[in-house]
């Protein structure tokens, strides 16, 4: 089978964020929050955790902390407690206080809106400052590369790309910067409703047509 040229998977790149967008025109992060900060500690308690278990957990956590001050004052043990539903909560607790302390320090208790800010605070790599950034503040920095993302890029043929970061990178050639917030919700939602890992309901697919893993 000959090599799919760079002008190729451009167009079919654009036929697949079509079919997405017709497909999910309301895609939208699924992490509950009401502000920057809120998404930000969301985000630090998704890492390998879904979605519905973090929400469960912040429902009340948002509720009673509700700026970085009282996050950074909360006794280390007390904050612990009210996630340890989450994985690795222990860790995550000390990152996110960590992570708050600093942004009394240094950026006035806002989240702050650039890259280079966000992936120095504890916790925060460049995942989830993409997430913050594109969702909180409407900033296309880069594109969100998480489980879901990683596996439909390489099974959309996409990318050879294992890695997150490099993964990202050959996205970021392919989707129009406009486009890269939303690409990400796009086919998180994608494989969370149709392309499951284990077991895509091909038949059924909206963007078959352009997935080589389908034919």
């Amino acid at each position: 089978m000959p090599r799919e040229t760079n002008a190729a998977k451009s167009l079919r790149c654009a036929n697949i964020i079509a079919g997405l967008q017709r497909a999910y025109p309301d895609a939208h992060c699924e992490l509950g929050h009401a502000n920057p900060l809120e998404l930000l500690v969301a985000t630090i308690l998704s890492a390998q955790c879904t979605d519905k278990q973090v929400n469960i957990v912040t429902t009340d956590l948002f509720k009673k902390y509700r700026t970085a001050a009282d996050y950074a004052a909360a006794p280390a043990d007390e904050f612990a407690n009210d996630i340890r539903r989450i994985g690795l909560y222990r860790n995550k607790a000390k990152n996110i206080q960590a992570t708050c302390r600093l942004l009394i320090e240094q950026h006035g208790g806002a989240v702050p809106r650039t890259m280079e800010e966000l992936v120095a605070l504890p916790g925060v790599g460049r995942k989830t400052a993409n997430v913050v950034l594109g969702n909180a503040y409407g900033i296309n920095v880069g594109i969100v590369v998480d489980t879901h993302v990683g596996r439909l890029s390489a099974r959309l043929g996409l990318t050879r790309h294992t890695a997150p970061e490099k993964i990202e990178q050959a996205l970021i050639q392919l989707v129009p910067r406009e486009h890269w917030a939303n690409f990400s919700h796009w086919l998180i939602w994608h494989g969370r409703r149709r392309c499951a890992a284990r077991k895509p309901d091909c038949a059924r697919c909206e963007i078959r047509t352009h997935c080589p893993s389908a034919k």
